[in-house]
């Protein structure tokens, strides 16, 4: 590798210059002296190395982040606020070189992770605009009593981020629970660490010295913080596998937790749908060029009406052979490559499950040799789909989009609620009723009516059943940081 090509000499200015961990204000290394290797899933190439905590650096980050939280939650809410908003004040001055820092570490097309950089700041300054709406009530007790409500900060709030959004989940994960007063230790993913700690250095000395950390680690830090007893609430965003272990791991202490899962969404179509909409909706609701359907939110089911089966199927299969796979650092590239290596063998195994299973592979393939030992799938579309088949039920989390016939409505409705998870759904009808209809019988938090994969600020964002607990991106999600205590008062005299 030359030094024009090797992406530690080629996108210096982007990197993090410190790699070790940041809490009480400071970078410290490890004490053990652990570390962990990244790499560019795009290329291969190495991105160096970050610090990995052990559990003494744990009991330290929280014992500063615990001091610092204790005066924070005296401050008022246009402290809060005006913090929050200086940070991503400064977020956006660095806009383009954390948004190739990303595409570095996690292999999303640039303008992808552009958009998460303006989705990420957009959030934070939505909720430093809440600060005054984390409000109790007054009950009525009549007589010389006096009976009120008010929210208290639960202390020291776990953050655990997945490896797909790095820039934006640090950044919006951060906002709601300092807003609600409470100190933040976040822990990236191993697999794309590093645009947490130049986060750090951007926008930390914004804050008292331990309100916010950053530290580095494998899984073993993620349940050493679940199970920490001065951590008052754990929050994550990953699968349903994390996100149960997670709760095993803080039973004992009875963590509050904050859980946005999995999902094995469905998108129905029903006879009277824009053919032509429902396509672009179909394609657009896989988050193909923002995530390469890394995505838990991606419509990745889509059951269609007889009558419409092969239209649709032939307009999705002729979009999928459009999409231009590619180098992510290249603004014409639709769509990257996987962020880790684990998680791409997945995503190959269950396309050759499903080719095996008797699916239909109606567009995917091999990948240009061009894009060398990158981490790269084509989207990938299966027809012929049956409910039986696992890729029908089983979570990707990958550019994978299963299509399903239906003729029968209860039968129909039946395979999208089969499936353990309950995140999102969309529904294309012209007719109202059978709108209404399909959008009571759904098990999911967020459904769209022709429409897919927006979001809409302030709307707020979960799922039923294994898809998780709580709700985000709303006055919710903050209030999910507090504490209600109830004082009752009896008037003297």
């Amino acid at each position: 590798m030359t030094p024009e090509s090797d992406p530690l000499t080629q996108f210096a200015h982007v990197f993090p210059v410190n790699r070790g961990l940041y809490y009480g204000g400071q970078w410290h290394q490890a004490i053990d002296g652990e570390s962990i290797a990244v790499s560019s899933p795009s290329s291969g190439a190495s991105l160096g190395s970050v610090a990995a905590r052990s559990a003494s650096d744990l009991d330290l980050a929280v014992a500063a982040a615990r001091v610092a939280q204790t005066e924070w939650r005296k401050t008022g809410p246009m402290v809060r606020t005006k913090a929050v908003r200086a940070a991503a004040e400064r977020i956006r001055a660095h806009r383009a070189d954390l948004a190739m820092l990303d595409v570095l570490d996690c292999g999303n097309p640039v303008m992808g992770m552009e958009f998460d950089v303006d989705l990420g700041t957009t959030l934070m300054d939505f909720f430093a605009g809440l600060a005054t709406e984390v409000k109790g009530e007054t009950i009525p007790a009549g007589g010389d009593k006096l009976n009120y409500v008010q929210r208290e900060p639960i202390g020291v709030v776990g953050r655990i981020i997945p490896f797909n959004h790095p820039m934006m989940f640090t950044l919006t994960k951060m906002a709601a629970p300092i807003i609600a007063g409470n100190a933040v230790i976040l822990k990236p993913s191993e697999h794309t660490p590093l645009a947490a700690l130049r986060i750090a250095e951007l926008i930390g000395d914004l804050f008292p010295a331990g309100l916010f950390s950053v530290l580095n680690g494998s899984g073993e830090l993620g349940a050493a913080m679940a199970g920490h007893p001065d951590i008052g609430n754990i929050s994550v965003v990953g699968s349903a596998a994390t996100g149960r272990a997670v709760m095993r791991q803080g039973a004992d202490t009875l963590k509050r937790l904050t859980l946005e899962l999995g999902g094995k969404n469905a998108l129905i179509v029903f006879p009277d749908a824009d053919v032509k909409k429902t396509i672009a909706g179909a394609v657009k609701g896989m988050n193909l060029g923002w995530t390469g359907g890394q995505s838990c939110g991606s419509t990745s089911r889509v059951l269609v009406h007889d009558s419409l089966y092969d239209q649709v199927v032939t307009g999705l299969t002729a979009e999928f052979d459009k999409i231009k796979v590619g180098d992510p650092m290249d603004r014409q590239t639709e769509m990257g490559c996987m962020s880790m290596r684990g998680q791409y063998e997945k995503v190959l195994r269950l396309i050759e499950q499903a080719k095996g299973e008797g699916a239909r592979m109606a567009s995917g393939g091999p990948v240009p040799e061009e894009l060398g030992d990158g981490l790269f799938v084509r989207p990938t579309l299966f027809a012929d789909v049956t409910p039986d088949m696992k890729i029908a039920s089983q979570e990707v989390f990958g550019p994978v989009l299963s299509v399903m016939r239906w003729s029968d409505y209860d039968t129909m409705m039946e395979i999208v609620n089969s499936v353990e998870y309950g995140l999102t759904a969309s529904v294309w009808t012209r007719d109202l009723e059978t709108a209404f209809r399909a959008v009571n019988d759904i098990d999911a938090g967020y459904v769209w009516v022709n429409n897919s994969s927006d979001h809409t600020l302030g709307a707020p964002f979960g799922g039923f059943k294994q898809s998780g607990l709580g709700r985000e991106e709303c006055l919710e999600e903050i209030l999910g940081y507090t504490e209600q205590k109830n004082v009752s008062v009896t008037l003297s005299g």
